[in-house]
């Protein structure tokens, strides 16, 4: 395929050292799930906490129920940061086009669906990062990567467009 669709991507999924105690995800995706990604995909890799001013490694931070993003052992407020990065994801998407993101699961920034509930006890409550919010309101499909499996890839790069599941 010439010109391929691009897809934004966490990452910490693509191997890149970035994850807040500075490894990476690379072992959350099956090497054949990510060789058939980048066949039919350009792939553009983002960390919307690195890309918000946070650095690697990092205090883990969970949303709480007030919506601000706190750090887990000092309590600092890094709300401000994690939108930052949002917006600089959102700007990324909207100027490659990209219609699908495909993020880390359960991530304060980048879970769709389930995240973790902020009293860092790995309690998942139903919601989305940041990041992915930001992005669904830009009309991007957010996916984890449990789903990439699950998606018709070849199907949404034709068409152009992304269908719901």
């Amino acid at each position: 395929m010439k010109n391929k669709p691009k897809i934004l991507i966490s990452a910490c999924l693509l191997g890149e050292n970035c994850k807040y105690n500075g490894g990476n995800n690379t072992d959350a995706i099956p090497a054949e799930a990510l060789d058939k990604l980048e066949q039919i995909y350009e792939l553009i890799a983002v960390c919307p906490e690195c890309m918000g001013g946070l650095t690697t490694p990092r205090e883990p931070a969970e949303i709480c129920t007030n919506g601000r993003v706190i750090t887990k052992f000092s309590g600092r407020d890094v709300t401000d940061e994690f939108i930052s990065g949002a917006q600089i994801c959102a700007d990324v998407a909207r100027e490659n086009g990209c219609k699908i993101a495909v993020l880390k699961e359960r991530s304060p920034s980048c879970g769709s669906g389930w995240i973790y509930d902020g009293s860092f006890t790995g309690r998942l409550v139903s919601g989305d990062g940041i990041t992915a919010a930001v992005l669904k309101k830009l009309g991007v499909r957010v996916v984890g990567e449990s789903a990439l499996l699950e998606l018709n890839l070849e199907k949404e790069a034709q068409n152009g467009r992304v269908d719901k599941c």
